[in-house]
């Protein structure tokens, strides 16, 4: 079939021989996208369908001749007794169910032209970046300025006669320092100069008088013994690993293989780095920058330019009419093209803005496991991290590889923003040109700073934000607490956050680690917002690990009889046990509460829950199967940590009923879903009395939320980003791993088609949107009657 075809021709090959406008069609070159199939529906829905396909109700205004449509779509599908209607295995608030069962699901394709750049850019990038066809603007590689210049990014702070290598920064060193990126390695004199020499490796580290306190570094003195080439004692810049290894030496226990691209305890074997989406095959990933190859560019890799090959194209540009101009209309540049392609809305726009916001972040990082999801073992065998903001790569890798992208900004209905802001938050220590200097110590403060200058950066360069004042914009705020610390200018974007905090309750800071507070973050730069507006942002799943073993033993469709345990939370309770965090203020004093009603484990005074019961276990001890635990349990308790915690999304995938108890607090699409079919809420006042409360629901009741959690469970996994990753290892390695086979088997809507449906229901009906000026000329590939609110 064509489909597995590779054309070996350019785009400007192709100008070469066209000497007016050719339409050349590649519609059956690649398979389209499938339609979205209709949604299952309740038996009292089902009754409802009897009457016309296209009942409508029509009303005359009294301003106007003109008549207006309102759909009857609650007598197509109204909402069963909780207020919920179902649509794709989901339960939904009515309106917003109702509208996507009725529109969302017959939604057609519309020809979209998508405009394929050409530009050139100066020196090409002095071969130090990757040009933007688009706009022939270069991104430069970590360490260089204009992409000819070097600059310097030293890895200490200014030397004092106390501290020769300055004050303490991640970067630290004491050794050789690269200053195209600010990290350490053994350097010139050693056996093995390009090893890593992270942090405290270089220093000489005081063991402590008593045994039970920490060891402490001296960052005023080098530890030369990690130099020394004797054979009884072999420093770590100079001894072999297979000595290592037999036992032969002792090394440093703090020196180890911290940075990107390395393996092993003596980063010995070279192995791939990590790149948002590997450099879609189109570029080598360097250290988390993608180096991409001719004729394509952006971030990943994925956008394809006059120069490149047609069939190797994203799937998300397939099938596609092109209209190829002749060349010697355009003297001086390479030809631009314009295809035509088949999409369904919603489609976002995203920038490709200056890898300051992304790219460089990545590459840059002094620990490998920071910024990202994953990282690759001596094989390049995908090895997942329990990063718990992985959900930022996640999101980040499919919505450059869906099929609702564009590069059309007029055709856009969004407009995606990619500031890793996790990463900001993460690097704020790591080096000096990361410059925390004047923020007081406040990673939140320095966050802020980055979303601004991006701000500043598509409205200088780019026409869409003042067309909407950024209503049809999204950012996303991974971090504890979303996004508290959003810069004023942004707020009338939608945020994507992993906790929806209204400020009606709590409204401060609730964190209890300093340098994330944004109290003292003033009201120039901040505004007033709440951290969380319902009316137009979303709360989405945090990014959990997957776990092949919990699949193959379908916890979450674990049935009623063997949930033994009637309530289950298991998690630091703070102060009062042992290795408790010390803050009264942490969880915002909820767990604590809980623990003093229910605790099922001794605190540190050796007492028990006032409440204890044997079905209820709130406990701070480390769990041997966690998983198993929460799917022998009936309700599971979702609470804060110092913002969101991931409780929620254990609970959904193991098929727990989640417990939420945070008041003025949204959780993941607690605006869109309809929580009383499948969650409980319990005021915080209400914690002594939660116990009688559980027990208080009727066997029905519990086996209607356990099966609407059955139902949904998928809603919380980022699926498709999952096996973006297991179709690159299988192309590139002919095998699929344990994770990948089991993934590979879940066919319901995941985390990202959520919020696409999502997009797609507040883009018709979001009183949020329909502030801004509505474009009537688009085609939305909708009836008329499901257009009713937008034109």
């Amino acid at each position: 079939m064509f489909s597995h075809q590779k054309w070996k021709f350019s785009w400007s090959q192709i100008a070469t021989v066209a000497s007016v406008i050719v339409l050349v069609s590649l519609v059956h070159l690649f398979l389209g996208p499938v339609v979205p199939s209709f949604d299952s529906i309740t038996v009292r829905q089902a009754q409802n369908l009897c009457g016309p396909s296209n009942e409508s109700i029509s009303q005359v205004t009294k301003n106007s001749s003109q008549s207006l449509v309102v759909v009857a779509f609650d007598r197509r599908f109204p909402a069963d007794s909780h207020g919920a209607v179902v649509y794709r295995n989901a339960s939904w608030k009515a309106e917003i169910g109702q509208w996507l069962s009725s529109c969302d699901a017959v939604a057609k394709e519309v020809d979209i032209i998508e405009p394929i750049g050409g530009r050139k850019c100066m020196s090409d990038c002095s071969g130090q970046g990757v040009c933007n066809h688009e706009f022939g603007l270069c991104r430069c590689f970590h360490g260089f300025t204009d992409c000819s210049q070097k600059l310097r990014l030293d890895c200490n702070y200014e030397k004092t006669p106390e501290m020769p290598y300055g004050k303490w920064v991640v970067s630290i060193c004491s050794r050789h320092c690269d200053t195209t990126r600010a990290m350490c390695f053994c350097g010139e004199g050693t056996k093995y100069p390009n090893r890593p020499v992270p942090e405290s490796c270089g220093f000489q580290i005081n063991s402590p008088t008593n045994p039970d306190e920490p060891k402490m570094t001296d960052w005023s003195k080098p530890d030369l013994d990690i130099l020394t080439t004797n054979s009884s004692k072999q420093g770590w810049c100079n001894v072999d690993p297979e000595d290592a290894y037999a036992m032969k030496v002792k090394i440093k226990e703090e020196c180890d293989c911290k940075y990107d691209c390395l393996w092993g305890r003596f980063c010995e074997i070279p192995v791939q780095c990590t790149c948002v989406n590997q450099c879609s095959g189109h570029g080598k990933c360097r250290g988390g920058f993608c180096q991409c190859d001719k004729g394509w560019f952006g971030t990943d890799c994925s956008i394809p330019s006059t120069l490149s090959t047609v069939g190797e194209w994203p799937q998300w540009l397939r099938p596609a009419h092109l209209e190829v101009p002749s060349e010697k209309n355009v003297p001086g540049n390479l030809i631009n093209l314009s295809a035509v392609v088949k999409k369904k809305r919603p489609l976002i726009y995203i920038y490709d803005l200056p890898p300051d916001f992304n790219s460089l972040l990545i590459e840059g990082r002094h620990f490998k496991f920071e910024c990202v999801n994953r990282i690759y073992d001596e094989r390049n065998a995908t090895v997942w991290t329990d990063y718990l903001y992985g959900s930022q790569m996640a999101f980040y890798e499919n919505i450059l590889a869906t099929a609702h992208r564009t590069m059309n900004g007029e055709e856009a209905d969004f407009f995606f923003v990619p500031v890793l802001d996790s990463c900001i938050i993460n690097r704020a220590d790591d080096a000096p040109h990361i410059n925390m200097q004047n923020h007081t110590g406040l990673r939140s403060s320095l966050t802020l700073e980055f979303y601004k200058r991006a701000y500043e950066h598509i409205v200088e360069k780019y026409p869409y934000w003042n067309r909407s004042a950024g209503r049809d914009h999204i950012w996303f705020f991974s971090w504890d607490e979303g996004a508290c610390y959003a810069p004023k200018e942004i707020w009338n974007s939608m945020m994507l956050v992993h906790w929806g905090n209204t400020n009606s309750k709590h409204n401060h800071s609730t964190t209890a680690y300093f340098g994330d507070n944004w109290d003292d973050i003033s009201d120039e730069r901040r505004g007033d917002h709440p951290c969380f507006d319902p009316r137009k942002d979303l709360v989405i799943p945090a990014w959990k690990v997957p776990d092949p073993y919990s699949m193959r033993k379908n916890y979450w469709e674990r049935p009623r009889e063997k949930r033994k345990t009637l309530f289950y939370f298991n998690g630091n309770l703070g102060p009062a046990y042992e290795k408790g965090r010390p803050e009264d203020s942490y969880s915002m004093g909820i767990r604590q509460k809980l623990a003093e009603e229910f605790g099922s484990s001794p605190n540190k005074e050796g007492k028990l829950g006032k409440q204890h019961a044997e079905d209820v276990i709130v406990t701070p001890l480390r769990s041997d199967n966690y998983h198993k635990d929460i799917a022998n349990s009936i309700f599971c308790g979702a609470f804060p940590g110092d913002g969101w915690s991931g409780r929620m999304e254990d609970s959904i995938l193991q098929g727990c009923v989640p417990v939420i108890i945070q008041d003025g607090i949204y959780l993941p699409y607690e605006n869109m879903l309809n929580y009383e079919s499948f969650a409980v809420r319990v005021n915080e006042d209400d914690i002594p009395n939660l116990i009688n409360t559980l027990r208080g629901f009727s066997e029905a009741e519990i086996q209607f939320r356990l099966g609407n959690v059955k139902e949904l469970w998928q809603r919380f996994l980022f699926r498709d980003s999952i096996l973006l990753e297991a179709e690159r290892q299988k192309a590139t390695y002919g095998h699929e791993e344990d994770w990948a086979v089991q993934f590979s088997k879940l066919k319901h809507d995941d985390i990202f088609a959520t919020i696409i449906q999502t997009l797609h229901f507040k883009l018709h009906n979001d009183p949020w949107r329909r502030e801004q000026a509505v474009n009537r000329t688009k085609d939305y590939g909708l009836p008329q009657e499901c257009l009713h609110k937008t034109s």
